[in-house]
């Protein structure tokens, strides 16, 4: 017998064969000719050295070893059928495309995440991080969480989270170099910065310290450390490095838990923060996601 059965086609052929007990009956099921069905049952007879079918004056029915191949094609038919239907079920699982910058998808979403899944779970999310929006970020992603002002987004978005600051530290960080009771006293702390433009599109100590009429002296800030991204920025207050700017909504979980407390008087920008940016071509996944954002804010 050769090593090589035909090609996998037999295995349902024999197994609409064996089920419907008729060659003609089998063809018309699977788009064959009855003599095409036919001729297949007989290669395979010839590959196995046995016989599979007794031909019946109406029909077919199974030999013994008809039987028992019978009980494995039925199976493996059947599971790869089955196999089949949970890749196109998966193929046609919805998407939605979330385009966000680093700090409010570690921070904020990530954290988050699980509450959505629960409301729905027939939806996948991809997060797509980025610290800069090129043009035209809004046509490769359904919804877009953006920092900026009223000006930029305030036409095609809705403001989501308003920036809040205040600055934040450890506990034990404060004790051994507070209090802070005043801006001027934070001027003379060791101070993590965040990397930014100049001048920076959120608050940065500078314009922090500034709002207060403080300017930091000459011999301070020769500690400081600063960083690229927002969650080394938080990271950094973890492990008792100085005092960094919280922006309320991204630190609120480690201020409730008491990882780290706050450490000056807060600030706010009324037309700048966190916009929401819908798709142009809004769907009904995007739009429940959107619906979600806006409630878990407000829950928050």
């Amino acid at each position: 017998m050769p090593d090589r059965l035909p090609e996998l086609g037999w295995m349902r052929i024999f197994a609409e064969v064996a089920r419907l007990g008729s060659f003609s009956a089998a063809a018309a099921g699977l788009g064959l000719t009855q003599p095409a069905v036919s001729y297949q049952i007989r290669r395979l007879e010839e590959q196995f050295g046995v016989a599979l079918l007794r031909r019946q004056h109406r029909g077919v029915e199974l030999t013994v070893e008809g039987e028992r191949l019978f009980q494995v094609t039925a199976k493996t038919v059947g599971d790869i059928d089955a196999l089949a239907r949970s890749f196109r079920t998966e193929a046609q699982r919805p998407v939605v495309r979330l385009r966000t910058d680093y700090a409010f998808s570690a921070l904020w979403l990530i954290p988050r995440m699980h509450g959505f899944r629960l409301l729905h779970p027939e939806t996948d999310i991809q997060i797509v991080a980025t610290q800069r929006l090129e043009p035209g970020f809004r046509d490769d992603a359904d919804v877009v969480v953006v920092f900026g002002t009223k000006a930029e987004f305030g036409a095609i978005g809705s403001l989501l989270l308003q920036e809040k600051v205040v600055p934040v530290c450890t506990r034990g960080f404060l004790d051994r170099n507070g209090p802070f009771a005043d801006p001027q006293q934070l001027a003379k702390a060791i101070l993590i910065h965040l990397d930014s433009p100049t001048p920076s599109p959120w608050f940065d100590w500078r314009s922090y310290l500034a709002e207060f009429s403080v300017t930091r002296d000459l011999h301070a800030g020769r500690g400081d450390v600063s960083f690229n991204t927002y969650s080394l920025v938080v990271q950094a207050a973890l492990s008792e490095q100085g005092v960094a700017i919280g922006w309320m909504g991204l630190v609120d979980t480690l201020l409730s838990t008491h990882m780290l407390v706050e450490a000056g008087p807060p600030l706010e920008a009324p037309d700048r923060g966190y916009w929401l940016i819908p798709p142009r071509s809004a769907n009904a996944d995007s739009e429940r996601l959107s619906t979600w954002l806006v409630d878990e804010v407000g829950r928050t």
